[in-house]
């Protein structure tokens, strides 16, 4: 009896468990998306430029410390006025356009030029190794220590120039409707980093960082010169000279964005094609691997065991 109790209870209860926890779950995504549709309607709370908040986490104390480091190494001069400009702008081309990203990549070379050559010293060390192996194996480590930093820019400049390369499309579609509402390039640009920080924060944050500089420059042809040049994609730098071009000839903006859109769409479906393509040839080497082995047991075991009980008998 106090079994089936139990049993009985058990029944009730795990339904209501798992009936409150999927309901909890619908309320929490649903409060969730209604407050990134809040955020979208209030457009007087978006933010141009978003400024990483400090947070008083391990992270935060880390890149302090090694922005810190990067500083005290600025402050003596070792880097030269080109060097820091390279360094400066292969950083902007990557999305770090804040003014402590020089400091933190200068800070985190040196700290990884210092630290992993010791620490394969204390490892090798423990593990017992030869001298010269000791060697080898530590100055490895420092050239890995000063070539890492390097490395992962150039992969966060590539993934940075493949989102703008992939988002770029949707915002000139944006950039149309406004021109055709009658707002001008600079408020134009202004309204369509507000509205694509969320879903495209690439390209938001590179004309977020156009439309400041349109704002202070005198100049407006400059800011339109550096987007191509900052991003480092074809697409940027056509999108530039068609700004540049309506701003100096007057020739109508709607109609030329309208343009590029349906060309840069067009190019994008020409390399999903390409991708589409390669497939069969990529596909090869894990069918050879993979599925091969598995027809050839199939269709060929039964004569092997076949063969294998004739020659044992």
């Amino acid at each position: 009896m106090p079994n089936m109790i139990a049993l009985g209870v058990g029944f009730f209860v795990l339904p209501l468990v798992v009936g409150g926890g999927m309901v909890l779950s619908g309320l929490r995504a649903d409060r969730k998306l209604a407050v990134r549709f809040a955020e979208l309607h209030r457009p007087t709370l978006a933010k141009i430029v978003a400024t990483p908040t400090p947070a008083a986490n391990i992270r935060a104390v880390i890149l302090r410390m090694v922005s810190g480091l990067g500083e005290a190494v600025l402050r003596l001069g070792l880097l030269t006025g080109a060097t820091k400009n390279d360094v400066e702008a292969a950083l902007r081309g990557a999305g770090y356009t804040g003014a402590g990203a020089l400091r933190q990549f200068v800070g985190a070379k040196i700290l990884l030029l210092v630290a992993m050559p010791l620490g394969m010293w204390l490892l090798t060390g423990a593990m017992d190794l030869a001298f010269s192996t000791r060697v080898i194996a530590t100055a490895g480590a420092a050239i890995g220590g000063m070539l890492a930093p390097d490395s992962f820019v150039t992969k966060l400049r590539e993934r940075h120039m493949k989102k703008i390369r992939d988002q770029l499309p949707d915002a000139l579609d944006m950039m149309v409707i406004c021109a055709g509402a009658g707002l001008g390039l600079g408020t134009t640009i202004i309204r369509v980093a507000q509205e694509l920080q969320l879903s495209h924060p690439a390209v938001a944050v590179e004309l977020a960082q156009t439309a400041n500089e349109m704002q202070m420059m005198t100049d407006g042809k400059l800011p339109l010169l550096n987007l191509g040049e900052r991003c480092g994609v074809d697409s940027a730098k056509r999108l530039a000279t068609t700004l540049l071009q309506s701003v100096q000839y007057g020739t109508p903006l709607t109609e030329a964005l309208r343009g590029l859109a349906a060309e840069l769409r067009a190019e994008m479906i020409t390399r999903f094609e390409a991708r589409a393509a390669r497939m069969p040839v990529l596909l090869t080497l894990p069918m050879v691997a993979f599925i091969l082995p598995s027809v050839f047991l199939v269709i060929g075991g039964p004569a092997v065991i076949q063969v294998m009980h004739a020659l044992s008998s």
